[in-house]
Formats: C-alpha cells, structure tokens, sequence
C-alpha cells in the first residue's frame, strides 16, 4: 500500500475524534464567554455533546456494518440519507436554540471557520486516486477541493478576527465555497458508484469511498462540516444585524445630542 494511504488512513483514526473532541472544546469556551457557568454550562455543554458524540458511534457501527456499501440491487443509496437527515435535523435544533444563539454572539465568527482546517485531509481522496482505488473523477475534484477549502480555513479566519474591511465577505465567499465543495463531492460520488443512478466511471466504479474507514468522510465529516458552515453563516448574519443595530442606535444618539 502506498506509504501516502498508510499515513492518511492512520491520522484518520486520530483526526475523526479530534475533530469532534476540538468542536466540543470550542463549544465549552464559548458557552463561558456567554456567561453559562457551573452546572447551566455543564447541562449546555451535554446537549450538544451527548448527540454529537453518539451520532460519530452510530455512523461508525453503521459503516463496519457495511450498511455505506453500494448495492446494484438496493432500491436507494444509504449515504444520502446519512447526509441529509443529520443535516436538516442539527441545523434546525442548533439555529432555534436560545443556548447556541448565546454561543454564537459571545464567540467571534473565526472559531467556526478556523475549525474546519481539518479540511486538508480530504487529500485522502488524492492519494487513493494515485493508488487506483477510486476514480479520477470523484477523487481528484473532491479531494483537492477539500485540501483548498481546509487551506484556506485559517487564512480567512485570521482575516475575520483582524476586523479588516471586507472580513465579513471574505467568510462568507469562503462558506459557499465550502459547501460548493461538498456538494460537488457527493454528487461525484453518488452519480459514479455502482447503482441504478450510476452515470460516471463505468469502467473503475466509486466502491471504496462506501466501505470502512472511508466512508466515515462522506457519511460523517460531509454533513458535520455542513453544518458548521450553515452556523458560521448564521452567525455572520447575526453579527451583521447586531452591527447595523448599533449603527442605527449610534445614529439616533448623535442626532439627540444635536
């Protein structure tokens, strides 16, 4: 096995946790910094941990369990549905929460960007390519895409925190970007593994990427990083009604003084 795939299959033992464990840690510091202490931060902190800490083991068990793998004869691929409900589920529950509405006005908008410097790991996909166990045209789009996407992370979330002109536009270019990425990815994926809606790679289909550990990047990692690139956009938003708030109530005080 090429000494690249060895590594990468390696760090992801380690990365996958890490990536949760950071996300958790972050979460802990912003709930202080929104005040929640003691037993209220405690109970915050497992709202949050308890699911994302169980949804990490389920999509693990699954994946061992073969339930990722594509079938010719099954009616629908799993991976969408391990995509979209976590997705729709976690972004709705996490946006009406007055607890993570209070995270996200008392941490600056870098946190949820500079996270996702785990990005750069999607070279994986780069590196199966280069052995034969995927095709050209999943891998190389998704995996470079993911490489920039992750390279760019804390660049852009340096730049957020300078509160230089245009910040905010560069996160949010920076958010679509991402999703632009992961979008791409998956529907290379779906479209070019064997199935009834194969329609790429005939002659090399896209198996590895449904088999595990692999597959805990499109059945976990894709959906997590969605979801903290909707919050991060939430929270530019949120950020941005709060500034033009202030702006507006600045105005009013210097026209009373006049």
């Amino acid at each position: 096995m090429n000494v690249f795939v060895e590594f990468f299959l390696a760090a992801g033992i380690i990365v996958r946790p890490a990536i949760v464990a950071a996300a958790l840690f972050l979460f802990w510091l912003g709930l202080r910094r929104a005040g929640f202490d003691g037993r209220a931060r405690t109970l915050a902190w497992l709202s949050v941990a308890v699911p994302l800490i169980a949804w990490f083991i389920l999509v693990a068990q699954l994946g061992r369990a073969g339930v990722f793998q594509p079938r010719l004869d099954a009616p629908a691929p799993t991976i969408p549905f391990a995509i979209v409900i976590p997705l729709a589920t976690g972004l709705i529950l996490l946006t009406r929460s007055k607890t993570f509405a209070a995270f996200a006005d008392a941490t600056p908008p870098s946190w949820l960007i500079g996270v996702q410097v785990y990005r750069v790991f999607g070279a994986v996909f780069i590196a199966q390519w280069a052995e034969g166990n995927l095709p050209g045209v999943f891998a190389l789009p998704a995996g470079f895409g993911d490489v920039l996407v992750g390279a760019l992370a804390i660049p852009v979330a340096l730049y957020v925190r300078s509160n230089a002109r245009g910040g905010r536009w560069a996160a949010v270019a920076w958010n679509l970007l991402g999703i632009a990425d992961l979008i791409d990815a998956v529907t290379l994926g779906f479209l070019s593994a064997p199935g009834r809606f194969q329609m790429l790679a005939f002659d090399h289909p896209n198996l590895l990427v449904g088999t595990y550990p692999l597959v805990m990047i499109p059945a976990f990692a894709v959906p997590f990083s969605l979801i903290l690139h909707g919050l991060s956009l939430w929270q530019l938003r949120r950020v941005g009604r709060h500034d033009a708030t202030s702006r507006t109530q600045l105005g009013f005080r210097a026209a009373a003084r006049e």
